[in-house]
């Protein structure tokens, strides 16, 4: 899909190193999957300590 977006060059060149991207679709592609792999993350957070799990994890990696 084609958009015209209107970005700071000097963080787009960052990014672009940072990344090691040779890009500038791709540091955009990489930036946006990173924040939905964070945003995940965050959804997930929200479950710590609520849910409770019977495993024996001994068991489960096969510990004598």
């Amino acid at each position: 899909m084609r958009t015209t977006l209107d970005l700071p060059e000097n963080l787009l060149n960052k990014a672009m190193r940072v990344t090691h991207t040779e890009t500038k679709t791709a540091v955009i592609v990489l930036a946006l999957e990173e924040l939905i792999r964070k945003s995940k993350i965050s959804d997930l957070k929200k479950f710590k300590g609520k849910i409770e799990l019977d495993i024996n994890l001994d068991e489960i990696r096969v510990r004598q």
